[in-house]
């Protein structure tokens, strides 16, 4: 921080000029990623060189990337991509950082090196003097604890979510710029396919009444959602990194009230949250909302506090020994670890708890059908999940748990739940590979 305390307005081209070549510069996530800031630094893209930027899921098209298309000003770090970042990585222009992501506030509490400026989108700053970092919280308390300068960048816009570790205070904060007053990105889920609807049918028969979610993103886990607020199930708590809008339906059909909950008793907490304007409108000042820094959710001696936690998340390939590779395309980079791993052992270590991974059990490239179930990973493919933790692995044909099975177990489980189009030959190259040996089953 500097040394003065008195936070100074100034204009985003003003803050953009306190960029020096060879700075470290945080950007933010999500709802909380600087724009004003970003378009007024990419004006500068010819003055500059060796400007590292660390951001995470980015939901607009950014200025400095736009302006740098050789990578020669900029160079760009992502914590976890979105498909806006995949694409600047396929394209050269932008490097993930490998991480849980539960775990970042204490990576720049004890690991990162104080960034030269970091900029924050806000709400306008409160009666009490903060300013709200919105449904993002994640680990930008770390970030303004540790910057040398402090940017906020106000935005009416944005909702106002109460939460711990929620806020930076006017007396922490160097400048303040306009934000304008942009409404929040909408982000919508896809429709869900007939695929996700039956993984969502097996996953939903088995959560209890006092269960508490964490739920991850795309079609496939809000459609449990949908199936959940038809089924009576009741008294749901929520515990999860990310809100999404299936979350939020829930809790506006009644299904969800957080009373058997251990931590945060009646409240749903997450650490950021992306949708649509439902979703903001409806966690908007909402006291039954609170959006906590990550390392306050994502912690699996935390998740497993809640009895009952169910963790439900996607992921892209599968061998069959149970290895989940979630977050790449062989080298191509596409998403992140994000809370998967973390939410997998938490909830499988509460008391009652479930983990759930589940997948199509089929994708289509070029008009050709494949396996998402497959004998050996693609080369190059990151494990998002290891063997060892994982519970339940759902696809559209079936439900296995792999928790007590051995190798050979684990690939008859596997072969039963990928399409039937593929399970000969799945079969088949696990007894050549030795996977299941000559005479068992």
């Amino acid at each position: 921080m500097a040394e003065s305390r008195a936070a100074r307005r100034i204009s985003a081209d003003d803050a953009a000029a306190l960029v020096r070549s060879g700075d470290w510069i945080e950007y933010g996530s999500g709802l909380g990623q600087t724009d004003a800031f970003d378009a007024a630094l990419a004006r500068r893209v010819d003055d500059l060189s060796d400007v590292k930027i660390r951001a995470c899921l980015t939901l607009r098209p950014r200025a400095v990337l736009d302006a740098d298309p050789e990578r020669a000003h900029f160079h760009w770090f992502n914590w976890h991509f979105t498909g806006y970042d995949r694409a600047k990585g396929d394209a050269g222009l932008a490097s993930y950082i490998p991480c849980n992501l539960g775990e970042l506030p204490d990576y720049y509490r004890r690991f990162i090196e104080p960034s030269a400026i970091a900029v924050v989108k806000v709400c306008p700053r409160d009666e009490r003097g903060n300013y709200n970092f919105s449904l993002a919280a994640l680990w930008h308390r770390a970030i303004v604890e540790r910057a040398k300068v402090v940017i906020v960048e106000e935005c009416a816009a944005l909702p106002y979510i109460n939460g711990v570790e929620n806020s930076v205070h006017e007396s922490e904060v160097d400048f303040v710029i306009d934000g304008g007053d942009t409404p929040a990105v909408e982000i919508p889920n896809p429709p869900p396919t007939d695929a996700d609807r039956a993984v969502a049918r097996l996953i939903a028969g088995e959560i209890e009444d006092g269960s508490c979610l964490q739920i991850g993103i795309g079609a496939m886990p809000n459609a449990v959602c949908s199936l959940l607020a038809d089924s009576g199930v009741s008294d749901l708590g929520i515990h999860t990194e990310m809100l999404t809008d299936g979350i939020v339906d829930l809790y506006r059909r009644g299904a969800v009230t957080g009373a058997r909950k251990a931590l945060y008793r009646g409240k749903i907490v997450c650490s950021f949250g992306v949708g649509t304007a439902q979703q903001y409108e409806t966690a908007n000042r909402n006291p039954d909302f609170l959006c906590l820094a990550v390392d306050l959710i994502n912690q699996p001696h935390i998740v497993m506090q809640n009895d009952r936690a169910v963790a439900i998340n996607n992921t892209t390939q599968m061998d069959l020994q149970g290895q989940a590779a979630s977050e790449s395309a062989g080298h191509r980079h596409i998403s992140g670890t994000g809370g998967q791993a973390q939410f997998v052992r938490g909830a499988y270590a509460a008391s009652g708890g479930k983990s759930f991974i589940c997948l199509s059990s089929t994708y289509e490239r070029k008009g050709v059908r494949a396996s998402r179930i497959v004998l050996n990973l693609t080369p190059g493919n990151i494990v998002t999940a290891t063997r060892a933790d994982m519970m339940y692995v759902v696809t559209e044909h079936g439900i296995v748990n792999l928790k007590g099975r051995s190798v050979p177990e684990r690939a008859r489980a596997m072969i039963s739940i990928a399409h039937p189009d593929f399970r000969d030959e799945l079969e088949r190259q696990a007894r050549e590979s030795g996977l299941i040996p000559r005479g068992l089953f």
